[in-house]
């Protein structure tokens, strides 16, 4: 057990200041608060019982607010999760300058391997396994010359949408922009690292930027490559472009795009994962579920989901995109008023993928208002309970 669980709620607030190496008089400032309001917390003498305060603080922090309540039933899961997010950002934030020789390059073979094996965790959604792979992949890919560049845009690509999985927007948008730059001159590695970019500006708030960066790689490309691995690109950058048409309230652009994706995705099939894009046709008709949700159509949204998940080739997707899909459908019931059957489908994405829910902040925001409704169903009560999640 991390000793900062056995501490009352002020001394984890001092403990986790202490982690970060900031002041109180750096702290107070940050949370617009003076220094002695700090002082009193830590010591005991002022209590947090405000929900909005704690998540000021552990927004400072860098930490889950259920860490400072001490009440998750992981919490060194979830301080794994944060300190496993500070080595990546400090692996993002290295730059290799200065001779060469000294870090001698991995065998290219072996970081293929590497990359290869971090895609595949993170696709069954074994997240805490991707956050301790990820800082090696990138110093490793970093040194590797010619060829070795593939390796280097989907390394960035794995860690942009892992990090936009832990809701770390703004160190995804670093990750995706590297992908970018170590992109450039390749209209196929540019489309491939586009599909992130445009997940990093939806989950920004960009969703202007997300249509039109996704729609101009996705044009890019569809003119001079039908194969299935471009046809794929193309229309996974063309579902991003609609999702962040739906995202703007444009229910034209949204459902023009997604038919445009639909025609592609019934070229290339069902049960393949180019570019690591698992494009086909169910995975374009959840999109029009969650299209439908961000439009505000919940009922459109549920019929998507429940037409879609019947089929075989649902449980052809991968593991994490199922998951993710079930916490959309559980925001869809919910804004339906139907609180039982979100509740159904997040215990559901729980025993597909556990780490999709008590490791992914967006899940836990949903899990917790389906555990306020007085409707709730026995078995997500106790589920919010265990994770401390309230």
């Amino acid at each position: 057990m991390n000793r900062s669980e056995l501490l009352p709620v002020g001394r984890r607030v001092a403990y986790w200041r202490g982690r970060r190496k900031l002041s109180q008089q750096v702290f107070a400032d940050r949370l617009g608060r003076s220094k002695s309001w700090v002082d009193k917390v830590e010591r005991g003498v002022r209590s947090l019982d405000k929900v909005s305060t704690l998540r000021d603080i552990a927004a400072v922090l860098r930490i889950d607010t259920a860490v400072l309540l001490g009440r998750d039933a992981q919490p060194a899961a979830i301080t794994e999760r944060t300190e496993g997010v500070e080595r990546i950002r400090t692996a993002l934030s290295a730059y290799d300058i200065g001779p060469q020789g000294r870090r001698p390059a991995l065998p290219a073979d072996r970081l293929a391997r590497d990359v290869e094996h971090a895609w595949v965790m993170f696709q069954h959604a074994r997240y805490p396994q991707v956050i301790a792979a990820v800082p090696g992949v990138l110093a490793g890919v970093r040194r590797v010359d010619g060829w070795g560049r593939p390796l280097l845009v989907e390394a960035y690509r794995l860690t942009a949408s892992l990090l936009v999985k832990l809701g770390e927007v703004e160190l995804g948008w670093l990750a995706a922009d590297r992908a970018m730059a170590a992109a450039t001159g390749d209209r196929v590695l540019v489309a491939a690292a586009a599909v992130q970019l445009g997940q990093v500006f939806r989950a920004s708030g960009r969703a202007r930027e997300a249509q039109s960066a996704t729609l101009a790689a996705a044009y890019r490309i569809a003119p001079e490559d039908g194969s299935p691995g471009g046809l794929s690109l193309c229309g996974t950058l063309l579902v991003q472009a609609a999702l962040g048409a739906a995202r703007r309230g444009d229910d034209r652009a949204a459902a023009d795009l997604i038919d445009e994706a639909a025609g592609m995705a019934a070229q290339v099939g069902e049960g393949h994962d180019h570019h690591r894009t698992a494009f086909g046709p169910t995975a374009v008709d959840l999109a029009r579920g969650v299209a439908a949700l961000d439009l505000g159509d919940a009922s459109e949204a549920i019929l998507w989901h429940e037409r879609t998940t019947e089929r075989d080739s649902w449980r052809w997707l991968p593991l994490e995109h199922r998951a993710a899909h079930l916490v959309d459908a559980a925001r869809a019931y919910l804004q339906a008023d139907d609180p039982v059957g979100a509740g159904r489908v997040l215990v559901d994405a729980d025993r597909l993928a556990p780490a999709e829910v008590r490791q992914r902040p967006a899940a836990r925001e949903v899990l917790a208002q389906v555990a306020r409704d007085p409707r709730a169903p026995a078995t997500i009560i106790r589920l919010a309970a265990a994770l401390g999640v309230s």
